[in-house]
Formats: structure tokens, C-alpha cells, sequence
């Protein structure tokens, strides 16, 4: 084969960049990466190399470094080269020296690239023995459709324009080009997974299949289809699920639990909010529980409300639908900052207590010797409820048309959108307005009336204060 050619072949198949195009190409000092290098030269690319020294291997990350820069002189290309204390980032951050050498050179190589003026792009030298073993690694520790597809010639920013071509094929080009080479030691070790596939997994497949290796290659070609096909499909069940509201996803639960196939599209729901697919059935069991029953990720909190199941950030500042958990004291959200307290009824002050209700006439109209202050004045940042009526979680969340309330002082329920007009609040104004709702009831509106189901009387024993305010 004309490695060369099938180079030039494979770039223009995949389309995987543009003439003109700014090019940043990793060279470890290997073979794969000094064979890539060459052909990058040979097809009259316009690149420069980039070289990580990660510390991990004393005289010889030296060796690959003073080598990296070697090549750059005999191509004439500049050379970036980075030192990373890798150990001491991988301990501080509690993960394995793989993952932190790879967080470390692709942040890196994108802080690069978007430093160009021009569009750019990341190349690697992974070549399609990487892709097979990813392929086999991705399959045994559990993955989706597109772990089966493995690595794609482009992914983001990322190119790998040897994607096409065997480690065999790159090794019989370097023998006969007489190209010089490092060899990483590390390579040869098998305490890595991946050269745990490489030595003992794949050459034992091959001998009871010794096509293994090109029918894994052509399986990856058909993955990579079906999850094209396979994409689409769940796009289109999402464009009739899911609503946007600003930061929120609403997705209604009726729809949803009619949907199929439900635990594959619940997955993929909920993936780009950190879920994992161990928590797709405790999601699935959201759909059976009653308003207000949530879990979440370490990003986002979903939520049954109602009939809906709404996604929102665990950020409060950024959420229009917050839930407020047992013994949180303080809740930050758009509008500025709600403050919780339980207290005893002996520390309210007497002026906020009313006699206790007699009968069921108490709920009603209450004169302003029974309501106290609270009714003489009903717009308050302060909520006095009675703990006894409170249950959690409470959801702080923006008014909607339809909410209704019965405002305290009065035995009837009053939609929201007439008591502003009743209290002649200007569009800027309602725009504003966040409500305390719980088991789908309202129990305040944040700064103006608490709902007369949930007051204080002389009978209280512990009381829920909620003051809001600046955060």
C-alpha cells in the first residue's frame, strides 16, 4: 500500500479539515506519531508540533523530549513543549496518572488552538489497532452505542488521520523510510489496560478467529452508522419530549412513560446532565411518585412536579424551579436569598400570633385582632408558618398563570394574576414574583402574602420563619 496516498485518501473521505486550516499535530516521539509526522510533511501540511513531558519516566521523558525537538529542526517546524508536574495533579484531583496526563495535554493543546486566528485542529496518531483495542475496552467495562463505534476520525476539535491504517502498516513505512523513532518503556508493560488488551486479549481472539482483528475493523465502520441512524432517532423523540424553559428541561410524564423503548431513551435524556446509566431506573420509578420526589447528579436535579418531570441545575442561582431540602437554612436564587429558621412560638413576636381557630369558620375571613400585624400588613418580607402544617422538600419557583392561593385573612382561593391586579402590581413587578409551593399548594408569595391555610395561631408550638433578601 501507499501509505502516503491512502493518507491523502482518508483525510479527503472524512472531510477532516479544510485547506488553509491551521494544523497542531502531538508528537510523543513513538512511532506512530514520528510516522504521522512524516506524512504531514510529505502531503505539504501546514503544521507545528506539540510535545508533553509529563515527568513520569526520568531520563527517558528527557530522551523523548531532546527528541521531539530534533524533529521540529529537521522539518523546519516550531516545536511547544510543556513540562506537567503530572503525579502531583493526578493526587490533588484523586485520579489515575492516565487520566491526569490526559486532562492535562488536551487542555493544553485546546488553550493552543484557540489562541490561532484561524481554524485549527488537534492531531493524534491513533490508528486503528488504538480504535479496536478502545473498541474491546469500551464493550467489557459496559458502554453505549457509542463506545462500540470507538474514537472517530474527528471528534470536536480532535483529527486522527490514521485511523485507517494497522500498526503493521505503520511499522513496515518507518522500516523502509529508515525513519528513527523512541520507544516508550511504559509500553511494554501490561499493568495498563489498554497494553493488557494489546498483548495477551487480542492475540488470543486472533487465534481462535484469525480475522478478528479485520472484522472488528469492519464493525466499527457499521457501528459507527448505526449510531448515526440510531442518533437521529432519539433526537426525534426528544424534540417531542422535551420543553425548554431558560435553564430548566420539563418533560411531561404521561408522554414520557408511553414512550419507547423508555429505559434506552431515559438514558439518553438525561446523559448530558451527568446521569449515569446505574441511575436510569430510580429515575424510571419518578414517574410512579408523587410531586415533589427528585434526585440528582452532581450537576442537575430532576424533579416530579406535578405532572412533569423538570431538570434543572443544582446551582439555585441559575434554576427557576429550586427545591429547598430539610435543614437547609439559606437558599440563594435569582431574585437574592431566602433565610429558614424553626423556632419556638415563644420567640415570635405577640403582635404576629392570633387566638387559636375554633371550628371550621376559623379558616375564614380573620378580623385584624386575630391576624395580628400580619394581615394589617400583608406585604412582608417575612413568612410566619406554622411547622406542624410544613412539609419538605418546598420548591421556591416563578409564578405561573393559573396559580391560585388563599390569602391570609380570607376563605377563598384567589388566582395569583388577580391578586397582582387587586394589589395593582406593574408587569416589571410581576415578572419578578417567586412563590413557595408545596404538595402543590402555594404557601407564600415571596415578599407579599402567605396563603391562610399555613398562619400562625395562639395554638402554634414551633414556627417556620422564611425571611427573603438581598444575598
Amino acid at each position: 500500500m501507499d501509505l502516503l496516498q491512502a493518507f491523502k485518501d482518508y483525510i479527503a473521505k472524512e472531510r477532516l479539515f479544510s485547506a488553509g486550516d491551521r494544523l497542531l499535530l502531538a508528537v510523543s516521539g513513538g512511532l506512530d506519531s514520528v510516522v504521522l509526522c512524516e506524512l504531514m510533511h510529505r502531503a505539504a501540511l501546514d503544521f507545528s508540533i506539540v510535545h508533553c513531558n509529563f515527568q513520569l519516566r526520568g531520563a527517558e521523558s528527557e530522551r523523548d523530549e531532546a527528541f521531539v525537538g530534533q524533529l521540529g529542526e529537521r522539518y523546519g517546524r516550531e516545536v511547544l513543549i510543556e513540562r506537567f508536574d503530572t503525579n502531583a495533579y493526578a493526587a490533588s484531583r484523586k485520579v489515575s496518572i492516565q487520566v491526569a496526563a490526559r486532562e492535562l495535554r488536551y487542555r493544553w493543546f485546546h488553550q493552543i488552538i484557540d489562541s490561532w486566528a484561524q481554524p485549527a485542529w488537534i492531531m493524534t496518531a491513533h490508528h486503528l489497532d488504538d480504535n479496536i483495542e478502545t473498541l474491546l475496552m469500551n464493550f467489557f467495562k459496559g458502554t453505549g452505542i457509542a463506545g462500540l463505534r470507538a474514537m472517530l476520525p474527528r471528534q470536536g476539535k480532535i483529527v486522527r488521520p490514521l485511523l485507517f491504517a494497522t500498526r503493521a502498516m505503520l511499522q513496515q513505512f518507518v522500516v523502509g523510510e529508515g525513519l528513527a523513532w523512541v520507544e516508550d518503556s511504559s509500553n511494554l508493560s501490561d499493568q495498563y489496560t489498554r497494553n493488557f488488551f494489546r498483548h495477551q486479549v487480542i492475540p488470543l481472539v486472533q487465534e481462535a478467529y484469525p480475522a478478528a482483528v479485520q472484522n472488528l475493523a469492519d464493525n466499527i465502520d457499521r457501528f459507527r452508522e448505526i449510531e448515526w441512524i440510531y442518533r437521529r432517532a432519539i433526537e426525534q423523540q426528544k424534540k417531542k419530549l422535551l420543553e425548554y424553559k431558560g435553564n430548566e428541561v420539563h418533560i411531561p410524564v404521561l408522554k414520557l412513560q408511553r414512550s419507547e423503548p423508555l429505559t434506552t431513551l431515559v438514558y439518553e435524556i438525561l446523559a448530558p446532565f451527568g446521569f449515569s446509566a446505574q441511575q436510569t431506573p430510580e429515575v424510571i420509578g419518578l414517574l410512579d411518585s408523587p410531586s415533589g420526589k427528585y434526585m440528582h447528579s452532581a450537576t442537575h436535579r430532576i424533579l416530579r412536579h406535578r405532572n412533569w418531570l423538570i431538570i434543572s441545575p443544582r446551582s439555585t442561582t441559575e434554576a427557576v424551579t429550586i427545591v429547598v431540602e430539610p435543614g437547609e437554612t439559606e437558599v440563594v436564587y435569582e431574585q437574592g436569598m431566602l433565610r429558614l429558621e424553626e423556632l419556638s412560638s415563644s420567640d415570635v413576636p405577640d403582635e404576629i400570633l392570633s387566638p387559636s381557630p375554633t371550628g371550621a369558620a376559623s379558616r375564614g375571613r380573620t378580623p385584624a385582632s386575630r391576624t395580628g400585624a400580619a394581615s394589617r400588613t400583608p406585604a412582608s418580607p417575612i413568612a410566619w408558618l406554622d411547622a406542624a402544617d410544613i412539609e419538605f422538600p418546598l420548591l421556591l419557583r416563578k409564578w405561573r398563570p393559573g396559580d391560585y392561593f388563599y390569602p391570609l385573612g380570607m376563605h377563598k382561593k384567589k388566582k395569583l394574576a388577580r391578586f397582582f391586579i387587586d394589589n395593582k402590581l406593574s408587569l416589571a413587578e410581576k415578572e419578578k414574583i417567586w412563590v413557595v409551593e408545596m404538595n402543590k399548594k402555594i404557601i407564600w408569595i415571596v415578599g407579599l402574602r402567605i396563603d391562610d391555610r399555613y398562619r400562625i395561631t395562639t395554638a402554634t408550638r414551633r414556627v417556620l420563619k422564611i425571611e427573603s433578601g438581598l444575598a
